[in-house]
C-alpha cells in the first residue's frame, strides 16, 4: 500500500492576517545593510520557546520550507538570507514562512526590528499631536508673570530684556516644541517661587554666594545654605516655604518689582 506524503503545514497565530509586511530597525542608526540572523549557530542562538511543548525550538529561514521551524522542515533546505537596506526590509505575502518568523518567532522582533504598524504609527502620532495641542491652549491662558517664571527656568536672566510680546511668543513657541517641558514647568507649584527668587537676587534684595552655595542678606547675613547637587534657587523656593522662609518671603515681596 502506497503512503501518502504528508505535508508540514504552517501554524498561525491566532488573528494572523495574510499581507504584505514591512520591517524596520528600531534604533536611529540605520545602516546600508543590515544582516538579521537567520538560523540558529553557537554564537548566535536563534531559538524560540514553545509554551505548548516547554522547550526551545531551532529556527531557521529556508526558502524552499514552509515553516522556519528546523524541527518541521523536511529534506534538503536552502539557507535564506535576511537583509535590510537602509534599515527596511518588504516581505511580499507570499512569503508568510519569512513573515512569522521576523513577526513572531525571531528573538530580535520587537528589540532590533518591529513591523511597520501604520495604525501604532497614527495612535502615537495623535497622542503626541493632542498633548502638544494641551499645551498650546496652556501656553495662550497663561499670565504674564508664570509665563516669564518658565522661559527663565529655561533661558535665565535673558528674559529680562524681553518685552511682553516677545514672552508671550517664546512661550508659545515652546509649547509647540517641547510641550512635555512646558507642561511639566506650567504644573510646578515652585516655579514662580524660583522665579521670585532669580529677581529678588539680580535686584540686589539677596545675593547667592561664588559657589552657589549660600543665600545671604546684602550684608552678609545668612538666609539658607543650598544642599549639595540641588539647584540654587529651587532650594531657595522650597526655603520659602518654611516657616521662617515664609517672613522674608512677605518683606522681599514688598521690595521684589
Amino acid at each position: 500500500m502506497k503512503e501518502t506524503k504528508k505535508e508540514t503545514k504552517l501554524t498561525r497565530p491566532k488573528g494572523w492576517v495574510v499581507k504584505d509586511r514591512l520591517y524596520e530597525l528600531t534604533g536611529r542608526h540605520k545602516p546600508l545593510v543590515f544582516s538579521i540572523p537567520s538560523r540558529h549557530t553557537v554564537t548566535r542562538p536563534l531559538l524560540y520557546f514553545d509554551e505548548e511543548i516547554g522547550y526551545n525550538r531551532e529556527l531557521k529561514y529556508a526558502t524552499n520550507q514552509p515553516t522556519p521551524f528546523v524541527d518541521e522542515q523536511k529534506g534538503v533546505s536552502t539557507l535564506g538570507r535576511i537583509i535590510m537596506r537602509n534599515g527596511r526590509l518588504f516581505v511580499d505575502k507570499k512569503d508568510q514562512c519569512l513573515q512569522l518568523m521576523l513577526s513572531v518567532y525571531h528573538p530580535w522582533a520587537n528589540d532590533v526590528f518591529k513591523e511597520h504598524d501604520e495604525v501604532e504609527i497614527a495612535t502615537d502620532e495623535l497622542g503626541s499631536l493632542e498633548y502638544q495641542l494641551a499645551a498650546m491652549n496652556a501656553a495662550t491662558t497663561i499670565d504674564i508673570e508664570h509665563a516669564e517664571a518658565i522661559l527663565r527656568a529655561e533661558i535665565g536672566s535673558d528674559v529680562l530684556s524681553m518685552s511682553s510680546k516677545e514672552i508671550k511668543r517664546d512661550i508659545l513657541l515652546m509649547a509647540r516644541r517641547r510641550p512635555t517641558v512646558f507642561l511639566q514647568l506650567a504644573n510646578d507649584e515652585n516655579v514662580e517661587l524660583r522665579n521670585f527668587g532669580a529677581k529678588a537676587v539680580e535686584q540686589g534684595h539677596i545675593q547667592l554666594s561664588p559657589d552657589q552655595r549660600m543665600f545671604t542678606y546684602p550684608n552678609g547675613k545668612k538666609l539658607c545654605v543650598v544642599p549639595y547637587d540641588e539647584h540654587p534657587y529651587s532650594a531657595l523656593a522650597a526655603w520659602f516655604k518654611t516657616d521662617e522662609g515664609m517672613e522674608v518671603y512677605k518683606v522681599l515681596a514688598k521690595k521684589v518689582k
